[in-house]
């Protein structure tokens, strides 16, 4: 349930709620809107006098909260979050779509610094790239680890880009989250439980991937794992599900992006190199993703793709990144945005 506080609650009438939701054995969650404040209360209700968390000074009324994930839902908060990332603080969710593009792995110094030069220059906001790589074979490239992580630092320092990188085991929560601005829970990922409630305490925002065939229900259920866990700046990231279609590496959904900016307060982000592994198809379902509600889009880039050490089929060039940059603005301006 939420509590929904009158528009002049005082920070003492606010507290008095808390401290009365937590005598009833429940956690809170406080919302701040642009009116009203909101308390979410999270845990067993079934002991809880509704009438008096109702009849406490400047308390408007108490809502149910129906959809299955609490705190990622729009009855909780009816306005987009918005996200500062990187030493700029640029924020996801708000009237500018977001570009985030960046090779899919740190491969050496000299490649990941020029390639951040570029990816500022085409107007990007972050730079994203694999220090640790989950791969399906065990004999692929698995990243640089922490030596990649302090290229990838570098490459900010350098360009004031915003450091988007995986984190794939709970044991490197900690190194990650101390070079990166912005964690990203992969898809092979998003049901790791342990890793979910642990990244809830990393302090640092959150990108959270799609699983391989989950449904928009349990990719919203994770985003709850990682609010619940105490860190409410997550960003979910469409990337395609495996479907039984061979002509793409996943079946991107571009309805994926309006439902859930109907279902959830979170900002949404659009991968099209994931979700459809080919560069040639890269423009056209970016700019399918930016008409369609897309808070930001997250593109794999890479100097020399023929080359690359992963993923290079799906990765387009700076060039072509420019130009898609150059036609993403105008799909932004038709819809009232900017790039």
């Amino acid at each position: 349930m939420i509590v929904v506080m009158k528009p002049d609650a005082s920070k003492d009438n606010v507290q008095h709620v808390i401290d009365l939701v937590r005598d009833y054995g429940l956690k809170e969650h406080v919302i701040v809107g642009t009116d009203r404040t909101v308390v979410a209360c999270i845990g067993d209700k079934r002991n809880v006098d509704h009438g008096a968390i109702e009849n406490a000074p400047n308390v408007e009324r108490i809502v149910p909260i129906l959809a299955p994930y609490k705190m990622a839902s729009l009855e909780v908060k009816q306005e987009k979050s918005q996200i500062a990332i990187g030493p700029e603080n640029v924020k996801i969710g708000g009237n500018k779509v977001a570009v985030i593009a960046g090779p899919c792995a740190v491969e050496n110094r000299d490649q990941l610094l020029r390639t951040a030069e570029l990816v500022k220059e085409a107007g990007c906001i972050g730079l994203r790239a694999g220090a640790f790589k989950p791969r399906t074979s065990p004999y692929a490239f698995q990243g640089m680890g922490e030596e990649g992580l302090k290229i990838l630092a570098e490459a900010r320092d350098n360009t004031g880009l915003a450091v988007v990188t995986e984190v794939v085991s709970v044991e490197t929560i900690d190194m990650v989250a101390e070079y990166a601005d912005v964690l990203q829970i992969g898809a092979r990922n998003m049901q790791h439980y342990p890793l979910l409630d642990a990244v809830g305490k990393a302090g640092k925002p959150i990108l959270l991937k799609r699983g391989l065939c989950a449904r928009l229900d349990e990719f919203l259920l994770a985003a709850e794992y990682i609010i619940n866990g105490g860190n409410k700046d997550v960003i979910l990231c469409e990337r395609g599900i495996r479907t039984y279609e061979e002509y793409v590496r996943n079946t991107f959904c571009v309805a994926a992006i309006p439902e859930l900016n109907d279902k959830t307060h979170l900002p949404v982000v659009a991968d099209p190199s994931h979700g459809t592994g080919h560069a040639h198809l890269i423009q056209a379902t970016s700019l399918a993703a930016v008409a369609a509600g897309a808070d930001a889009l997250l593109l794999e880039c890479h100097l020399d793709p023929e080359h690359a050490m992963s993923d290079g089929a799906q990765s387009i060039t700076p060039d072509a990144l420019k130009e898609l940059m150059t036609k993403a603005k105008k799909v932004a301006q038709a819809i009232d945005r900017d790039i």
